[in-house]
């Protein structure tokens, strides 16, 4: 048996944020909410002697994207009809970007190994970045009793990255599907909603002789609109083509569906190229120009990106890879540590503190960083008490979890409910005594060199003061306590 490399490529499509569709004034809000095919005009359902207008919104963030994925910006771009018949747009074409589209010649750095990400990167080439017009939904009923088309969607400005086929292996794919993703939700140009439909992949497939500089024959899986339908669908489509080439057949270029009930891909229509989609320049738009110095205006624009804020946590703030990188991963997450650390919180005690404690609250609770009660300053608070030995650890965590569902502050929480800690030694020597009275066998065991017994006086002490005891002055005058006991 041949052993093959994959040789991968990938299309991401994402719609973009903007208040109107792409060519004409309808609310792309209303694309997803409103009831079938009420969200539309006479522009977008392509009726006659309509004229579409370039939306510069989307152009500005279409830019955004472009920029932070290290690309060109071209200053002369022109769109063009992409002329197919299916139903999914009325007019029986798309208006897109072909010979000159809005940016060429990018890359991004994908992490070879996404949970040790400074382990090794692989820098993946981005061919171009253009805009077109999003297709209406198509809904198959079943057992082949027609479709259903709704032109809601019809118009939405959609973005699309197209990739070299520069990944080989599965997870590199799905690392550079997460990477764009993060980027894109980064900049705030889309939500990242895979449910919704608002992303979508699609993969072109081929594999070649291990060793080898030549292509394979490819084929492309369509309309992939989860990390797990993308890995899935490369995954049978690879032993697919595997099982065909060690048989001695030819790979067939084909444009591929993905069943997720059958588990498998299946064939839609023969691979199209450019020339079957007999693209020209759209003629009821002008060429689009785009000055230096709009370009300049964006890229001063641009947010401090995932992999610059990774990087600078790590030398700034002096937190582990890890903590850097889950903390910079979501936009809202990085900038309330941010807020956090900008508020007099110990860099290194936030993050521990957000990502070990905050962010399970978070999960039980299904809330985003967006939505707690909890405010940055408020857990620099509850911080400050931990610090002053006001409270110790196991009780501030039992004070942000009030904290968390009332939103109210860590002193009015430890003063009402009486959690302060006790640090006066004279009472835990009191309790500490009590505790070695109440348990003489204990005593006795240790004293005889049983010497384990040693935490779980410790864990007694701290009951009888319900958790309330400084842990420090338990073990120093428990030590004190046993001693005296040993030379007596």
């Amino acid at each position: 048996m041949t052993e093959y490399e994959p040789v991968i490529g990938l299309e991401v499509h994402a719609e973009l944020l903007t208040e109107s569709k792409m060519f004409c004034g309808c609310r792309v809000v209303d694309s997803v909410e409103a009831p079938p095919n009420t969200a539309v005009c006479p522009v977008c359902l392509g009726m006659p002697g309509m004229l579409p207008v370039i939306n510069r919104r989307a152009i500005e963030m279409a830019m955004r994207v472009a920029l932070a994925l290290n690309c060109t910006i071209q200053p002369h771009n022109v769109f063009a009809r992409k002329n197919y018949f299916y139903p999914d747009l009325p007019k029986a074409y798309q208006i897109s970007q072909y010979e000159l589209p809005l940016a060429i010649n990018g890359w991004v750095d994908i992490d070879i190994d996404v949970d040790q990400p400074e382990k090794r990167q692989k820098r993946i080439y981005i061919r171009r970045v253009h805009l077109e017009e999003d297709t209406g939904k198509l809904t198959h009923l079943e057992n082949g009793h027609g479709s259903l088309i709704d032109f809601n969607r019809s118009g939405v400005p959609l973005l699309e990255i197209v990739s070299e086929p520069d990944m080989n292996s599965i997870p590199e794919t799905r690392n550079y599907a997460m990477k764009i993703r993060q980027i894109l939700r980064y900049l705030g140009v889309n939500s990242g909603d895979m449910e919704k439909g608002v992303i979508r992949f699609e993969a072109n497939v081929s594999l070649r002789p291990a060793g080898s500089t030549q292509l394979g024959t490819r084929t492309e899986i369509k309309n992939l609109n989860s990390f797990r339908a993308l890995t899935d669908a490369i995954a049978y489509e690879l032993d697919r083509q595997q099982e065909l080439l060690d048989a001695g057949k030819e790979i067939v270029q084909d444009t591929m569906g993905w069943s997720e009930a059958r588990r498998e891909t299946f064939s839609q229509r023969g691979k199209e190229e450019a020339h079957d989609y007999r693209y020209f320049p759209e003629p009821d738009l002008p060429p689009l120009a785009i000055s230096a110095a709009w370009v300049e205006e964006v890229k001063i624009s641009l947010p401090e990106l995932p992999d610059a804020k990774m990087a600078r946590y790590l030398t700034e703030h002096n937190i582990t890879p890890y903590e850097a990188n889950v903390l910079a991963e979501e936009r809202p997450v990085a900038e309330w540590y941010e807020a956090t650390v900008a508020a007099d919180g110990d860099p290194s005690a936030v993050a521990n503190w957000m990502i070990n404690v905050l962010f399970s609250f978070m999960n039980e609770h299904k809330l985003t960083i967006e939505q707690i009660k909890v405010t940055p300053a408020g857990l620099v608070e509850l911080l400050s008490l931990i610090e002053a030995e006001i409270i110790n650890n196991n009780t501030a965590k039992e004070v942000l979890a009030i904290m968390f569902t009332t939103g109210r502050s860590a002193q009015e929480v430890v003063d009402e409910r009486g959690l302060a800690q006790i640090s006066d030694e004279e009472q835990i020597a009191t309790l500490i005594a009590q505790v070695l009275d109440d348990n003489p066998e204990q005593v006795r065991d240790y004293l005889q060199g049983k010497e384990q017994l040693r935490g779980w006086f410790v864990g007694q002490v701290m009951r009888s003061s319900r958790g309330k005891a400084n842990p420090t002055l338990v073990n120093k005058l428990l030590t004190m306590q046993l001693s005296s006991l040993k030379e007596a």
